[in-house]
């Protein structure tokens, strides 16, 4: 396919050059992902925090590929190339089953956003899982299982989540750059250069360690004042509090089923 590039003020330009990414991108059920807040209530503290989880998975994936692409030039008898594909879609699609308000969502509803994307990427009734078909009959199967950190191949399950992954890598930069707390800023372009594959999944140069431990710091910070500071548990509570005293027939008072999970949003639920 001819590339397909969306500008991005984190990572300036993610690139699409693979059909399976692009088709996956416009299923109805990663375009909802539009109307997913990633902060939460967060951007009650911080205004500017009102980008959504579509944006994120998007950079988690530019970073997956970038990695990918690093690993199949640099370390060709470390890293298998057939397991690339996977690793970006896992990428892209960690997140499909986050709910109105991200984290919020599920205190609210007792969920586990995990859990409902292996769901949505493993149910016949999805696009997601159409689309993934298309790859292989068990390729929605090996993606659910490196959600569920249970694919044998270490390398693929630590790039997307591990203490130092595409995913971390990314909202820490995209959730500082929104909110205007400048915490989360880290030498990304330094640790893509001292990454590589080890027998039993992924490694950092020793002399990339001050891009770590800037890292490591960064992460520390917007934890500290940007996820949980006292200001936003307070708001990250009274969502429960609010709906708390919803009627018993209220859908707050019933199990959410994924054809209802799909279609409450960020915004709908505030009317509720």
């Amino acid at each position: 396919m001819n590339e397909k590039v969306f500008r991005d003020p984190v990572h300036n330009y993610i690139h699409v050059n693979n059909q399976i990414i692009y088709d996956l991108i416009n299923t109805k059920e990663f375009q909802r992902l539009r109307r997913i807040k990633q902060l939460g209530t967060s951007s009650y503290t911080f205004h500017g925090g009102e980008h959504s989880r579509f944006s994120h998975c998007l950079g988690v994936y530019e970073i997956a590929r970038r990695i990918t692409e690093i690993f199949e030039e640099k370390y060709p008898e470390e890293w298998n190339p057939a397991e690339s594909l996977l690793t970006m879609t896992a990428a892209l699609l960690h997140d499909l089953g986050h709910g109105a308000y991200s984290h919020t969502f599920e205190h609210l509803f007792d969920t586990d956003h995990e859990a409902i994307t292996q769901e949505i990427i493993q149910s016949p009734e999805t696009e997601i899982h159409q689309v993934l078909l298309q790859v292989a009959p068990d390729f929605p199967e090996k993606v659910a299982s490196v959600i569920d950190h249970t694919y044998p191949n270490k390398q693929v399950v630590q790039l997307i989540s591990s203490q130092i992954d595409a995913d971390r890598m990314d909202y820490l930069l995209r959730d500082s750059y929104f909110t205007g707390a400048s915490y989360g800023e880290f030498d990304l372009t330094r640790i893509l250069r001292v990454i590589r594959p080890v027998a039993n999944g992924i490694a950092f140069q020793r002399n990339g360690m001050h891009a770590i431990e800037d890292y490591v710091l960064s992460r520390y910070q917007m934890y500290m004042q940007v996820y949980f500071p006292p200001r936003n548990t307070r708001h990250g509570s009274s969502p429960a509090e609010i709906f708390s005293s919803a009627p018993k027939n209220s859908i707050l008072k019933t199990k959410i089923s994924l054809h209802e999970h799909l279609h409450i949003s960020s915004l709908s639920l505030k009317k509720m």
